[in-house]
């Protein structure tokens, strides 16, 4: 399968430290939104969270390295990108948008930044949460130092370290016969539906974890578990690993702090689905297909 978004780039050179700062990609950070120069809000969209994406949008790239100034809370040399460096940096929350650029979320800009560049996005805004939330040691409270050699910080007192984190996190497509197992949760927009997925337990593997959770948020219990792919999903700071297995027993018992509404839907007459940006519905897509397909050579 293609790349899915938000995955490395094969001509990305993940590096720590930059001996000579030049003209580099900048990935400009307030909260969670991206500074990018951008064209009209005129292209569709196919999430129900994003109305519509700009026509098109661009990084800064610049040749001063001190271009941001003094407002700038933190500095992370990503490494390089075709020959070129790359940035990550975070303004405060109240800062303004220099002239002719704009904030915007990552959502909007699938599929209209470049694709390398949108990777790249994803992985510099999980790598500023990290540096945000690990200044002090979680141990001991003494101020973190970060390293030159490799992406972590280490606390000078009891030597604790603190790597950038990676959630890992399941998702379970299920399958009884001609039909698909979506849920919704409560934040989702409206009338749309989503495969079932849960974080990882400490001591569990990945296919217990797929077992628990959808017995747990919809009753019923799973066989033949399969991998389809994963996802770096920073958001904020996920790895999802995305499966379809078969129905075994069970009727639906829904969770009502996770679910609020579970269906069996015919693989011919599905609901609102996620956006392509997401493992999810490339997973659903996928396995659509190839019950579609088996549907026709039974006809």
């Amino acid at each position: 399968m293609s790349e899915l978004p938000f995955s490395c780039p094969p001509d990305y050179e993940h590096r720590v430290a930059c001996e000579a700062p030049g003209e580099g990609y900048w990935f400009v950070f307030r909260g969670d939104q991206l500074l990018v120069e951008m064209g009209p809000l005129d292209k569709p969209s196919d999430d129900p969270r994003v109305r519509a994406r700009p026509a098109w949008a661009h990084l800064p790239l610049q040749k001063n390295h001190n271009w941001l100034g003094e407002a700038c809370a933190r500095t992370l040399y990503l490494g390089r990108l075709r020959g070129r460096d790359c940035w990550a940096a975070e303004l405060p929350k109240e800062a303004q948008a220099p002239a002719g650029m704009s904030w915007e979320g990552l959502r909007p800009l699938f599929s209209v930044l470049d694709d390398a560049h949108f990777a790249l996005a994803g992985r510099a805004l999980q790598l500023i949460d990290w540096d945000r939330t690990h200044q002090y040691c979680g141990r001991c409270g003494t101020r973190t130092q970060a390293k030159l050699e490799e992406r972590v910080r280490v606390c000078p007192a009891c030597g604790l370290s603190a790597y950038p984190r990676v959630a890992p996190a399941i998702m379970a497509l299920v399958k009884r016969e001609k039909e698909l197992l979506l849920a919704r949760s409560p934040h989702f927009p409206a009338g749309m539906y989503s495969a079932l997925a849960g974080f990882v337990e400490p001591g569990e593997s990945l296919e217990q974890c797929l077992a628990r959770e959808v017995r747990e948020e919809v009753g019923v219990r799973v066989e033949n578990i399969r991998y389809f792919a994963s996802q770096p999903w920073p958001f904020p700071h996920s790895l999802m690993i995305a499966f379809v297995c078969d129905w075994r027993e069970g009727e639906l018992a829904l969770q009502a702090t996770e679910i609020e509404e579970a269906k069996w839907f015919d693989v011919l007459q599905l609901p609102k689905l996620p956006s392509r940006i997401s493992i999810a519905r490339r997973l659903i897509d996928a396995v659509c297909q190839e019950m579609v397909r088996k549907i026709a050579e039974h006809k």
